[in-house]
């Protein structure tokens, strides 16, 4: 895939302000953030709601807020809009959102009853009309396994099975740059680039501060924990009064 640099467009793009973990009250709530690069924010469209006007694709583009590439959409009433990149878009492709019963290529936007069974999908919604929320980072998709009169059944990349509104919107294909998986960090400094600071480990604690540290030498540690001693291997942490859990058919 292709990625080129382009000139930036100010109504799609603003800047983003560091909060080096600190809430309001200048006090940190996320510990290990600070310093990184600058970044500027890109507004990409999750909703994909201009039916029947065809776009074509102008860039493709690197984004530093998340791990899929962008590209950069022109509609034939001149609006310009990002979306997430898909695997297999080239620069000049001509993509669509319908509502109609037509065929569908990679990068087309259409509503779950209107997609085919066994199709590969992503940006997908949760709630009709309030933009795609599963299968947004690079290299993940889901498959569309089954419908009925109101739901379709999809399988994430996390193998679990969600039922889902028909009249969601989704976008045929998988999200770009699936060789993120395989990319490594060379040195410590990437991770300070990335906003991120080094970690102090738990056992290297005084018991005051963590439940694993203490205790003479190395005789400390104990089950893994996190810093409010909840276990970190294999303890569920999802709350079984949420409401979208009656929507998972398969965990």
């Amino acid at each position: 895939m292709k990625i080129i640099k382009k000139k930036k467009i100010n109504r799609l793009i603003y800047g983003k302000n560091k909060t080096g973990g600190r809430n309001n009250q200048g006090k940190i709530t996320v510990r290990y953030r600070g310093g990184g690069h600058k970044k500027k924010y890109r507004i990409i469209d999750y909703k994909r709601n201009k039916f029947n006007i065809k776009a074509v694709v102008k860039t493709i583009e690197y984004d530093p807020n998340r791990t899929a590439y962008i590209s950069l959409l022109l509609y034939k009433d001149g609006i310009k809009k990002y979306i997430l990149s898909i695997k297999g878009l080239k620069i000049g492709n001509i993509i669509k959102s319908t509502k109609d019963n037509k065929i569908l290529n990679i990068g087309d936007a259409a509503p779950l009853y209107n997609i085919p069974l066994g199709t590969i999908i992503c940006c997908i919604e949760s709630i009709p009309g309030n933009g795609a929320i599963y299968s947004r980072s690079a290299g993940t998709y889901s498959k569309l396994i089954s419908k009925d009169k109101k739901y379709a059944i999809l399988k994430l990349s996390s193998n679990e099975k969600k039922l889902v509104s028909l009249n969601c919107i989704a976008t045929i294909g998988s999200i770009s740059n699936n060789n993120h998986k395989f990319k490594k960090l060379n040195k410590a400094g990437n991770n300070r680039w990335l906003g991120r600071r080094p970690r102090t480990r738990g056992v290297a604690m005084n018991p005051i501060d963590h439940p694993m540290g203490g205790g003479e030498g190395k005789a400390s540690g104990g089950h893994p924990k996190s810093r409010s001693g909840v276990y970190s291997k294999g303890f569920k942490t999802r709350k079984k009064y949420k409401k979208s859990s009656k929507y998972i058919l398969k965990k």
